[in-house]
């Protein structure tokens, strides 16, 4: 099952260095064991295909539901009819760390309305710091 069979597109991929950084946290340089070049390329393929296929099978089951959004409970629900119930916990726990996650960062706030100060002001305030940082690279 490639990206071929489903009119995929090549150009889906992972970013190289996040998922280098991922196996290398994994496999740290003090172990001894390296992780070739062509071993990680084949890892993204692998990564995008299972993307491609939980992703594919939750759309259907969000379809037989009538819904128009995939939700958590749909990429838990293809997991374990693909077979893969075993991830359920672990998913279940990262989509608990990303809400916490969007939590601190809604609550971080608007910072012009926090600074206190007019637009006009924050204006005057960055066209000061453009004329000092042109100053000092001049």
């Amino acid at each position: 099952m490639s990206d071929h069979e489903y009119g995929g597109n090549d150009d889906l991929s992972l970013p190289k260095a996040t998922v280098q950084k991922i196996v290398s946290e994994i496999l740290p340089a003090s172990s001894g064991v390296s992780f070739s070049k062509e071993a990680r390329d084949l890892l993204i393929e692998c990564c995008v295909e299972f993307i491609t296929l939980v992703s594919s099978e939750a759309n259907e089951i969000s379809e037989k539901e009538a819904k128009k959004t995939i939700a958590c409970d749909h990429i838990t629900k293809a997991l374990e009819t693909l077979g893969f119930g075993d991830y359920i916990p672990a998913v279940l726990e990262a989509a608990a760390q990303h809400k916490e996650t969007q939590k601190v960062r809604e609550k971080r706030g608007n910072k012009f309305e926090e600074s206190g100060m007019t637009l006009e002001e924050l204006e005057e305030l960055q066209r000061k710091q453009f004329e000092a940082a042109r100053e000092r690279h001049a």
